[in-house]
């Protein structure tokens, strides 16, 4: 048998046009766009389907419109297949963002708690940094503790400038947040020191590092304010890579993971440990899906996103 863990994307994983072939086929995903909206008093959907581009990039529409694509095939699964992550999956987590998705799967936020609060993740996470001060680049090629002396070099290259390990997400793929000229810095250093590939994530923010202060503080509030039951799946937690139940923690643990590092490589590697041998990306993109045999060759990873994938996934159950 097969254990499957259900994980969710973060951000980089948003495309105009996501999550409307859903729409247009199963109405319990119109359902979750509806709701969404009405949460954020917001079109996020027209603007998911029809751009702009530009718009849908802002780290304040992003955040919560993959967690709604998450939560829309999360809908259809369990209104055409009676599929529900507590009874499917042997734990969830999510990449930054969706942790927020893994959180809501796990019915510890509602639906229209997790837009609001990711709309303020967003807004605040874009107020703490101005479109244009900071960046962030993946690094292919280099293992996390290589990483972590690029961007400490890069950093050493202006005062006051901040660059920092932000995802350890593979092996040999880490990314780097903070300043855009420090990133910039840390993509040549990186080339010099024998990576594959250097490049610019398309982020409106430099998220994951000291940079994101004031938004870690907006959050603590935010969480305060907001009704929160204990998950009904075990949540790997982006900050410690272990399963997290314990409300309090939950959210101590959520407003940390704005400056602290995403340790994705960890969070799949205790999945193993709880016995899970599947990966099954639950949104837009299929990037954790594609990670999952980078980390562990033993696991296998799906990408559950659109009707089709679907009709797939649910043959296999």
């Amino acid at each position: 048998m097969t254990t499957r863990a259900f994980v969710f994307p973060g951000q980089g994983s948003q495309t105009v046009g996501m999550g409307k072939a859903l729409v247009d086929a199963f109405p319990a995903a119109r359902q979750v766009f509806e709701e969404v909206d009405e949460a954020l008093s917001q079109n996020l959907a027209r603007l998911m389907f029809e751009g702009p581009e530009d718009d849908l990039l802002l780290t304040e529409n992003a955040q919560p419109a993959l967690m709604a694509v998450s939560m829309a095939v999360l809908a259809v699964l369990a209104s055409e297949g009676g599929v529900n992550a507590a009874d499917a999956a042997a734990c969830v987590a999510g990449h930054s963002l969706g942790e927020y998705s893994a959180l809501c799967a796990a019915a510890t936020f509602s639906l229209s708690d997790t837009a609001k609060l990711l709309k303020i993740r967003g807004r605040a996470m874009q107020k703490a940094a101005p479109v244009g001060e900071g960046a962030m680049a993946a690094l292919i090629g280099l293992d996390l503790d290589a990483t972590r002396q690029v961007a400490a070099q890069a950093a050493a290259g202006a005062p006051g400038e901040v660059c920092a390990a932000a995802n350890d997400n593979a092996a040999t793929q880490v990314v780097v947040s903070g300043h855009k000229s420090a990133v910039i810095r840390a993509i040549d250093i990186a080339k010099e020191k024998g990576a594959k590939r250097a490049l610019l994530l398309p982020v409106s923010a430099p998220f994951h590092c000291s940079l994101m202060a004031p938004a870690a503080d907006a959050m603590a509030q935010a969480l305060e304010e907001t009704d929160m039951s204990g998950p009904a799946v075990p949540v790997i937690a982006n900050v410690t890579a272990r399963p997290v139940s314990g409300v309090v923690e939950i959210k101590r643990l959520l407003v940390e993971q704005v400056t602290g590092m995403v340790r994705w490589r960890e969070s799949v590697l205790a999945m193993k440990e709880m016995g899970v041998s599947e990966i099954v990306e639950i949104g837009a993109g299929k990037v954790l899906a594609g990670l999952a045999r980078r980390i562990d060759r033993e696991m296998t990873g799906v990408s559950v996103g659109t009707p089709g994938d679907i009709e797939s996934f649910l043959k296999t159950l």
